[in-house]
């Protein structure tokens, strides 16, 4: 697709929708806060008798413009950042999304779009 278009690409399948560049910034600094909550949790459950880890705010991404998204994730139920997993909503007045989706994917799908438009 041309123009602004974002495809995320899900467990099953992919959505693709229209989306800024600063939009995509604000994401992928959003995800890269969610990485390093992820990485906190897993570094203190891979110390034996280090104690529980501080909890970790979930993630809570909301974005409105053509269509609105939203990407939400508690980084203290996944055992890496590498099997976590988000729960993302995208709707417009037509539709409405709800599904999984990896979140390694989802980085690497918003990176791909930010070097395509850059």
């Amino acid at each position: 697709m041309s123009g602004n278009h974002l495809t995320l690409n899900l467990v099953e399948g992919s959505v693709c929708f229209s989306f800024s560049p600063q939009a995509a910034q604000e994401l992928k600094a959003a995800l890269e806060q969610l990485m390093t909550s992820l990485k906190a949790v897993a570094a203190k459950a891979a110390v034996p008798g280090a104690g529980k880890a501080s909890p970790q705010r979930p993630m809570e991404y909301r974005h409105t413009g053509d269509v609105f998204l939203e990407i939400f994730c508690n980084p203290n139920i996944w055992p890496t950042p590498f099997a976590a997993k988000v729960l993302l909503t995208i709707r417009d007045i037509n539709i409405r999304l709800t599904t999984e989706a990896e979140l390694t994917r989802i980085i690497e799908d918003v990176n791909l779009y930010l070097e395509e438009v850059g």
